[in-house]
């Protein structure tokens, strides 16, 4: 069952990113000299590293709350000191994307 959904939701997101290209066509003269200029390429090498690491931190994120709601719920008195805890992890992860973002700013 899981298999298929995964199977499914894969699907779904190739077929939105190939038909989101025929939306950013051009002539034939203009997409030549950017083919040949490398533009292309570093806006897809951007595109990916940032969608990775969104991708990465969303599923760690998910991974920190999973146990700070495991923790919790074993033991209820410990919610005040974890929380900080949960915050400072969570800023972390985010702090991640935040500067991938700036990287690729900077090298593009």
């Amino acid at each position: 069952m899981k298999t298929n959904l995964v199977k499914k939701y894969w699907l779904l997101i190739v077929g939105v990113m190939l038909s989101s290209l025929s939306s950013f066509a051009e002539e034939a003269g203009h997409a030549a000299g950017a083919a040949m200029g490398g533009d292309w390429a570093k806006a897809l090498a951007g595109g990916l590293g940032i969608a990775l690491a969104v991708i990465a931190a969303s599923t760690a994120q998910g991974k920190i709350a999973v146990s700070y709601m495991d923790g919790v719920s074993r033991n209820p008195g410990a919610q005040k000191s974890m929380g900080t805890q949960l915050i400072l992890s969570l800023v972390f992860v985010e702090t991640l994307v935040l500067f991938t973002v700036a990287v690729v700013f900077v090298k593009m």
